[in-house]
């Protein structure tokens, strides 16, 4: 686990938002019909070191990539602050978990 906390403030551009509002015909397979569908939904991915990709997606269209960002240490540290710098301990099967295979920092 890091030691510091990050913060980030993300404007999500205007193709984006142009994106959301537009209507795609789309082949839905869980319904199994085609429809006219939103990317509606917003997702952050978080990874060690504070990086940060956003992508815009709906329920039956692929999810497009919005960015990657990168986050400033958060001065405060965890939890804004209220805890005096430190993170809530790990679960001691999830240290076990993460001391064995360790944080997979190449996927991002």
């Amino acid at each position: 686990m890091e030691p510091q906390a990050y913060k980030i403030s993300i404007r999500i551009p205007q193709w984006v938002r142009d994106e959301m509002v537009t209507p795609q015909r789309v082949y839905c397979r869980s319904s199994k019909e085609w429809m006219n569908d939103y990317r509606f939904a917003i997702t952050l991915g978080m990874a060690p070191g504070g990086i940060v990709k956003v992508w815009v997606g709906g329920p039956c269209l692929s999810f497009k990539e919005v960015g990657r960002y990168q986050a400033k240490v958060e001065p405060l540290g965890p939890y804004r602050g209220e805890s005096k710098g430190k993170y809530i301990p790990l679960e001691p099967e999830n240290k076990a978990y993460v001391d064995q295979h360790g944080i997979p920092y190449g996927s991002w």
